[in-house]
């Protein structure tokens, strides 16, 4: 007998970008340490050595904001996959498939409604594992939809952002969502219902240029990137080095921009104290 066949060879768990299996490490992007998955999970993937905010799966981020984890996820109105017929280094098509197949969900967004706090809300969250989080006409659809459940039915609006901005597969299109999605939640607004705007880790471009910096209140997760354009395209631009820190979320506290940074432990519960306290104010100034 083969001395080979009398090894046990260990079993590999199959593992997909939407979850770290539990006998994997993951290295920290920040400081490079090791950590176990386990432990990651358990910091709610916070290093626990620098604490940095790792980016967190669009599944995990609604389940973190609703009460106990609780919610039902919006069936989004279908868009047509490409408008352009685009081709790069590959078919959009094409790319779309991959990226549906690794991360399990249809595109860059998802919505869900349940309770937040107590109260009803709906809460749309952006997927940056989805091709980047880049904003197309679907994720275009999914904040008007949002928007248009919370104008409907008299409840809050939460949109927790993660994106490098518009999708240049839809050219044109992707644009104009910049106008539709900002219309959509200014007529929230106007209603006097509450708009909760999330920043994480990043969110740049487009989206940061539209619906994101028009909350009612911007709460913002330690250390997060916030901005338009990179770092290196300003600084090529206007030939001067930017300050340290530049584009963080404390640095944009520190200049108006952002209201409240938090660690990712204590989102949860801020997010439950201002909307208590934006529906309180909006229920003084009714009676």
């Amino acid at each position: 007998m083969n001395w080979l066949t009398d090894i046990v060879r260990p079993k590999i768990k199959k593992t997909t970008p939407k979850e770290i299996s539990d006998d994997l490490w993951v290295k920290c992007p920040e400081c490079g340490q090791m950590l176990f998955s386990k432990e990651l999970k358990q910091s709610m993937y916070v290093c626990t050595k620098c604490g940095h905010h790792l980016r967190l799966y669009v599944d995990k981020r609604l389940k973190q904001l609703f009460d106990d984890g609780i919610y039902s996820e919006m069936i989004l109105p279908s868009v047509k996959e490409d408008p352009l017929k685009f081709k790069d280094t590959q078919r959009y098509t094409d790319r779309l498939k991959v990226y549906r197949k690794k991360t399990g969900n249809n595109d860059a967004i998802k919505v869900g409604t349940g309770k937040v706090a107590g109260i009803d809300a709906v809460v749309a969250a952006m997927d940056f594992s989805f091709m980047g989080g880049s904003m197309g006409t679907a994720v275009g659809e999914g904040i008007v939809a949002a928007a248009d459940y919370a104008y409907n039915h008299d409840c809050p609006l939460i949109i927790a952002s993660a994106s490098g901005g518009a999708r240049m597969q839809e050219g044109m299109l992707s644009l104009m969502q910049m106008a539709r999605t900002t219309a959509a939640i200014n007529r929230v607004k106007e209603k006097g219902l509450p708009y909760i705007s999330i920043f994480t880790d990043p969110t740049t471009g487009g989206v940061s240029a539209s619906f994101a910096m028009i909350g009612d209140i911007h709460i913002a997760e330690k250390g997060a990137m916030i901005g338009f354009a990179g770092k290196r395209v300003i600084e090529q631009t206007i030939r001067e080095k930017l300050p340290d820190g530049f584009q963080t979320a404390e640095y944009l506290k520190e200049h108006g921009m952002v209201d409240i940074v938090v660690e990712r432990k204590n989102l949860k519960e801020t997010v439950d104290r201002v909307l208590t306290l934006l529906l309180a104010n909006r229920n003084k100034i009714a009676a």
